[in-house]
């Protein structure tokens, strides 16, 4: 199993990375009115049997549509100044707010502000700067029903909880109840998460993008399906560790430089949550300097004084 591991790992292709274009900047002075100027170039008579040119009638709506447009949007860039929200940024992260009605942004402010959900204005900004598609999500048919899942089905305790889930993952407010949330919430239901209240930052993620993929990356090392979602159902945060940034280069060291069993983490999961350069290459070669081998729970989960003092004393004993 250690071989076909190894084998794996250095066979794995290196993650793709998408560079996703950012809209440039817009501001509000790029929305001017339409205006009618007339084809000098033309005859007089082709110029007025020109099906082309507007009436005055219509130019004129044209032109009062457009400043009506202006005037939204100027409501809109002077509101959310008020509260301390960037327009500008906002609009250029996610354009669809330029046509959002000001009344369903002012009902979105006022039911995050105010209780029973009462964030402050400072968490309410961080949940908007995280989540611009807080300000344009219709509320009673989206944000509402986002909040009653994960207080009803979720089994998110209070409030007071409720509003801690949302700081840590203001996405969660982005996503479909029945189209992503309830599918992960089943899912980790399924293989034995039994407290998804204590894990809801998970429930943003897709089930066949995300999570499966990772349980799937274990099986291939050689661990039985069995075995490998029992890592994840011991230490669900190991759901949202990179496989090309984190698991491999981890495991890749615990093998080849510590001569460790691959199967050691199938007890201790809690080894991805640690840091390859900050304390699991540090720890290890403190060990190995004097000539010391500790289970990985013992090397890693202790302060640095308590690391230290166990390490001599057990250097002592020897």
């Amino acid at each position: 199993m250690q071989q076909e591991a190894l084998s794996f790992l250095s066979s794995s292709l290196p993650s793709l990375h998408h560079n996703f274009p950012s809209l440039s900047r817009l501001r509000f002075n790029n929305f001017p009115a339409l205006s009618f100027k007339p084809n000098t170039s033309s005859s007089s008579s082709s110029f007025f049997k020109s099906p082309d040119i507007p009436s005055l009638s219509s130019t004129t709506t044209t032109t009062t549509t457009t400043e009506t447009l202006e005037s939204s949007i100027h409501e809109k860039l002077i509101y959310l100044d008020s509260l301390g929200i960037d327009f500008l940024t906002l609009i250029n992260r996610h354009p669809p707010l330029l046509s959002t009605a000001l009344s369903a942004v002012e009902s979105v402010v006022d039911y995050m502000t105010t209780p029973p959900i009462n964030f402050t204005l400072q968490d309410f900004r961080r949940l908007v700067s995280m989540c611009p598609e807080l300000l344009t999500s219709p509320l009673t048919s989206h944000t509402i029903p986002v909040i009653t899942f994960l207080l009803r089905e979720v089994g998110v305790d209070s409030i007071f909880d409720l509003r801690q889930a949302l700081r840590r993952r203001p996405r969660l407010l982005a996503c479909s109840v029945d189209h992503q949330l309830r599918p992960t919430l089943y899912f980790l239901q399924r293989i034995g998460i039994l407290d998804p209240h204590k894990h809801t930052y998970l429930l943003s993620c897709s089930v066949d993008n995300k999570l499966v993929p990772r349980i799937d990356y274990f099986e291939k090392l050689g661990f039985s399906r069995r075995s490998a979602t029992a890592m994840f159902k011991r230490f669900p945060q190991l759901f949202n560790y990179s496989i090309a940034e984190n698991y491999e280069p981890k495991l890749k060291y615990l093998m080849v430089e510590m001569g460790r069993d691959v199967r050691e983490v199938l007890e201790f999961p809690q080894y991805f949550s640690f840091s390859l350069e900050n304390r699991i290459k540090p720890r290890h070669e403190a060990c190995a300097a004097k000539g010391v081998r500790f289970p990985l729970p013992v090397m890693l989960k202790t302060n640095e004084a308590g690391f230290r003092d166990t390490l001599e004393v057990h250097f002592c004993n020897e």
